[in-house]
């Protein structure tokens, strides 16, 4: 790529600085675009990682692949990486590529607005400071607005409540009665952690998880100096893990049979750690096995067995001042309530106000749900760049993969815009729609659409979240910007 003359530089605006916004910023600066700044809402870096502290915390992808393909680091404690552990490479990525001085800690954006006649978006923050910037970029991740339960009487509750993304670590857990609603990737993390700790714990489940076990274990310290002393080791293995969780896309999107293995492979290890007949029973999923968010853990279902933890499946009716009602009008008497209730996954960019060409917002735009062009640009949002956007999510391989990819088509755009100064470019609502129906299409016959009800798909049942294929499909197809896909505009053109 051509480096950028002071002439051609745009300045730019980063919204977020997790992943996204750190690796993108990281590759600007590389390639010699330094004015620019992230915006973070939050006073540190690191996304959902510096959010979700809760205990156990931890990814489902291993270490070396949840890195940076650029910033190699020899030295995880464990296969897969901890949340401290992470956090504490993605503070080592901010000192070495020296990103401190672009980076504007809370400075949470309300409003983002594109004004037609200077091709400029001015950004209001929630102190009211106003920004301009030639290109903006976000980069809030689909998984930073908790999802809290819809449920009549939670604020009636006089005990300690809180999401378990917004843990509460001064408030102690030892000899409580303790209320679990949510059993998802969170609670199968954080459950296990509580669990001998607490008195009691009764466990709200509205649905079964499917649970592999989780083939972790720590890394050796001659494992830890072979990364080390052979770089191209590491390189390999990070190889080996890429192909061996790719080869999982074939099952999630066009043979769902192939799941059935690893169906079984559950069943078996449920049966073999939970001796309780009733718990063993409601703790297997009644739905296809892919459906939703396979989670994988080594301590579920040994925790599940334990005495003192209840597992609830009557839905619950409302929360009143000292408890849990269920629909069966049963009532539990808890100290404190934790919502392992998840995120707003498909609610992309909120609650921020993204205003395009002529006023045009995000949510008219996406009044039929979110849709973007490669999941990075959307029609009628010029020099609008969304990492992490609509469909690029994955259900089998690393986030960051697709990150990366991202990088490098935004960089691709601006060595283009930089060919046609003063211009914003603007993606073609045919193109968009084009991509829109391929990836939908993709999305109809995969294990996702197989009837279950989850965060993949937003309020209208249709699939915002994934990605429908491998991830090397999706590097291709942003392996280079094709210009016919957008138009350029100058200030105050009208749209086309």
């Amino acid at each position: 790529m051509t480096q950028p003359s002071e002439r051609e530089r745009p300045s730019i605006l980063i919204i977020g600085a997790g992943f996204g916004g750190l690796g993108m910023a990281i590759k600007l600066t590389l390639a010699g675009y330094t004015n620019l700044t992230l915006l973070e809402k939050a006073n540190r870096v690191g996304g959902t990682w510096r959010d979700n502290t809760y205990p156990g915390a931890a990814c489902d992808v291993q270490s070396h692949f949840y890195s940076y393909s650029f910033e190699p680091k020899h030295d995880w404690s464990r296969k897969f990486g901890l949340q401290r552990e992470i956090l504490g490479y993605m503070e080592h990525c901010v000192v070495k590529y020296r990103l401190a001085d672009h980076i504007r800690l809370n400075s949470e954006v309300q409003n983002a607005a594109f004004d037609d006649s200077n091709n400029q978006w001015t950004l209001t923050l929630a102190t009211g400071e106003r920004l301009t910037a030639s290109v903006l970029i976000t980069a809030t991740g689909q998984l930073n607005q908790p999802a809290w339960p819809k449920l009549d009487g939670l604020e009636r509750f006089k005990g300690k409540m809180f999401h378990s993304a917004r843990w509460d670590h001064d408030y102690d857990l030892t000899g409580k009665r303790v209320a679990v609603i949510g059993t998802g990737a969170s609670a199968i993390q954080f459950v296990p952690e509580i669990a001998p700790r607490v008195k009691q714990l009764d466990l709200f489940q509205r649905s079964a998880a499917w649970v592999l076990p989780k083939p972790d274990r720590p890394f050796k310290p001659w494992e830890q100096a072979l990364f080390q002393k052979i770089p191209v080791w590491d390189r390999i293995y990070r190889y080996l893990i890429y192909w061996k969780n790719e080869s999982r896309a074939l099952a999630f999107t066009k043979f769902s049979g192939l799941l059935e293995f690893h169906a079984n492979r559950v069943k078996r290890e449920a049966r073999k750690q939970v001796t309780d007949p009733a718990k063993l029973k409601r703790i297997l999923p009644d739905y296809q096995i892919g459906c939703k968010r396979i989670l994988i853990s080594n301590d579920w279902y040994p925790s599940i067995n334990r005495p003192n933890v209840n597992l609830v499946t009557d839905p619950i009716d409302h929360i009143d001042e000292t408890g849990v009602v269920t629909q069966g009008g049963h009532h539990h008497p808890v100290d404190a309530i934790i919502c392992g209730t998840g995120f707003r996954a498909s609610e992309f960019l909120s609650p921020m106000r993204i205003a395009g060409r002529r006023g045009k917002t995000l949510n008219d735009a996406w009044q039929n749900g979110a849709a973007a062009f490669k999941g990075i640009t959307v029609s009628g949002f010029p020099n609008l760049f969304m990492l992490y956007g609509p469909n690029t999510n994955l259900a089998h391989n690393s986030i960051l993969y697709m990150l990366e990819s991202q990088f490098r088509y935004v960089l691709d755009c601006l060595d283009a815009l930089g060919k046609y100064p003063g211009s914003a470019m603007d993606v073609r609502q045919d193109r968009q729609d084009r991509f829109t129906h391929v990836v939908q299409e993709g999305l109809e016959h995969s294990v996702w659409n197989s009837g279950c009800s989850s965060w993949y798909l937003d309020a209208n049942g249709r699939n915002t979240v994934n990605w429908p294929g491998f991830t090397f499909t999706y590097r291709f197809a942003t392996r280079r910007v094709d210009t016919a896909d957008y138009q350029f505009i100058y200030p105050s053109e009208p749209p086309a």
